[in-house]
């Protein structure tokens, strides 16, 4: 099947049809491309089963599967014992149905990773938030997601409790004591008859972590969870069962579900699960646990080599950047110091991971790829029609994943004529290489020119003494809009207007004039949200 919208969905296992009742109508899906054959998938389909005991039945329950910094080592087989104890608890215990949502707060360890897939395992719907949100953030997510109960890691219960959230009995979970949620999992026997959801049954509930305004609650299929592993990581990353992946995205992060759990487990490698890392601390674990593939966003891969780690990243044979752009002075300095050739890509929330990349010889420094297998793609002008080879546009994106907000108007302007609308400009090159221009709403148009805020960035990051920095457009009298850049020195400080003349000198020996930022600030750090995107909009509030 190619480029269709939803004519009916398979019947339902939920008897809690919350998720059905508020998907958005049928005329308002993207359309959907199921061309590979391996996303043909069977009608009934529980894909934390397929992950899991699918995957242990294939090749050992003693294989090892999940790892921690501090020495906890889960096998394959243990995750399938934990996962049916965590079911049985939600539903013997907590009278848990199918179509039940549970939300889970916590830090990337074994335990989240049981809770999760028990959730999935008991036919329920996972309610995935950051371990950094606050309660009234907790309460908005609430708000839109209705859960009927939380699992929560004990650590992380203050921000929760005070939500004072009706109707959502909190769990704690982790905690050495005898009526812990974990104590009373493994209790249980470890045997569990996982609900047959249907292929397109909601299964997850991820939050868009967004850069300013009220979160959009995404919903995926237990077929899409199997979808991203069989187009972006079995056709681009291509795993083994040998690899060890690990990361700092948190699971709630539909980027570290995917490359911490979902791609790791598809193939039957293991993942090194990491709480809390500075990039030095990420760096050491790497090559302590001689670690194969790596995900973190590229202030991350460059944070390493400015604190001198390129020697502890001989171990990898991959390392994937999302979540931001990835400069391409940031992609060539890392293959020149550690020979790992960065693999970018661009995904989002709404589509559950990355549908452009490349990578090896595929891979054209300063460009973010070409569509992944099983994706299409295309530059759109504002009226949605194609634009030539060169153009600035709308990234529009569709595949056998798609936006499906829960109960939300918004749907409409990320969905338009059946394509994703992911609210990105781009240029396509006659190539057919996808290059990333900035956010839709961050271009800078200055003096009637249009300048991408990520081109001016890349230019400035060339400059060895730039650690990171940000470009804005801020209001001038005379051209509409300035470049202003925010910048972080490697050495943390900076030598005034000096500094910042030579650095705007630099760049002019880069990009056109006009591009030029013509004010810089220097700063200790930028602003970011819990996945490491950059808020703009916070310094667009303090510029001046």
């Amino acid at each position: 099947m190619s480029g269709n919208k939803p004519t009916r969905l398979h019947p339902s296992a939920h008897q809690d049809t919350f998720c059905r009742d508020n998907l958005p109508p049928a005329d308002q899906w993207p359309d959907l491309v199921f061309d590979l054959p391996e996303l043909r998938y069977a009608d009934r389909l529980n894909c934390a089963v397929e992950l899991i005991d699918a995957t242990a039945e294939r090749l050992g329950r003693d294989r090892t599967c999940l790892i921690t910094p501090g020495g906890e080592q889960w096998s394959y087989g243990d995750l399938v014992d934990r996962t049916n104890q965590v079911a049985r608890v939600l539903v013997e215990d907590h009278h848990i149905v199918p179509g039940n949502r549970v939300l889970l707060r916590g830090p990337n360890n074994p335990w989240m990773v049981a809770c999760l897939f028990g959730v999935m395992k008991a036919g329920a719907v996972a309610v995935t938030t950051m371990p950094l949100l606050r309660a009234g953030e907790l309460a908005t997510v609430a708000d839109i997601t209705r859960p009927d109960l939380a699992l929560c890691d004990h650590r992380f219960l203050p921000d929760i409790v005070s939500a004072e959230i009706t109707g959502m009995p909190i769990v704690a979970f982790g905690a050495a004591t005898a009526d812990d949620f974990t104590a009373q999992a493994v209790a249980k026997p470890a045997s569990f008859e996982a609900v047959q959801t249907s292929s397109d049954d909601v299964v997850l509930l991820a939050l868009t972590s967004g850069t300013t305004g009220r979160p959009k609650a995404t919903m995926h299929f237990h077929r899409d969870v199997l979808a991203i592993a069989d187009t972006f990581s079995a056709h681009v990353l291509r795993p083994s069962a040998e690899d060890i992946f690990t990361g700092t995205p948190p699971l709630a992060f539909t980027f570290g579900l995917g490359g911490l759990l979902v791609f790791p487990l598809r193939v039957g490698a293991s993942a090194l699960l990491i709480e809390k890392a500075s990039p030095d601390e990420l760096a050491d674990l790497i090559a302590e646990h001689k670690v194969s593939i790596c995900f973190t966003a590229p202030t991350g891969y460059r944070a390493m080599l400015a604190s001198g780690k390129a020697a502890s990243l001989r171990s990898l044979r991959r390392a994937v950047s999302a979540g931001e752009h990835l400069p391409e002075a940031t992609w060539r300095a890392f293959a020149d110091e550690t020979g790992v050739h960065l693999i970018d890509g661009i995904g989002a929330t709404e589509m559950l991971h990355i549908f452009i990349s490349a990578a090896d010889d595929d891979i054209r420094p300063g460009s973010t790829g070409v569509p992944v297998p099983g994706y299409q793609a295309a530059i759109l002008d504002p009226g949605g029609r194609p634009v030539p080879a060169g153009t600035l546009g709308r990234l529009a994106v569709k595949g056998p994943t798609g936006c499906r907000y829960l109960n939300d108007p918004r749907q409409t302007a990320y969905v338009q004529n059946g394509w994703n609308i992911t609210g990105d400009t781009f240029v396509q090159d006659t190539d057919g290489y996808f290059i990333y221009q900035a956010r839709s709403d961050d271009m800078i148009i200055s003096a009637g020119y249009n300048i991408a805020g990520p081109e001016v960035e890349e230019a400035l990051l060339a400059h060895e003494d730039v650690l990171e920095c940000c470009v804005i457009g801020v209001p001038d009298e005379a051209k509409g809009h300035i470049v202003k850049a925010f910048v972080v020195m490697r050495d943390g400080g900076a030598d005034g207007e000096a500094r910042a003349q030579e650095l705007i000198e630099f760049t002019r020996h880069r990009i056109a004039p006009y591009k030029c930022p013509r004010v810089i600030e220097f700063v200790t750090s930028l602003p970011r949200t819990a996945t490491g995107k950059l808020q703009r909009y916070v310094l667009r509030g303090v510029a001046t």
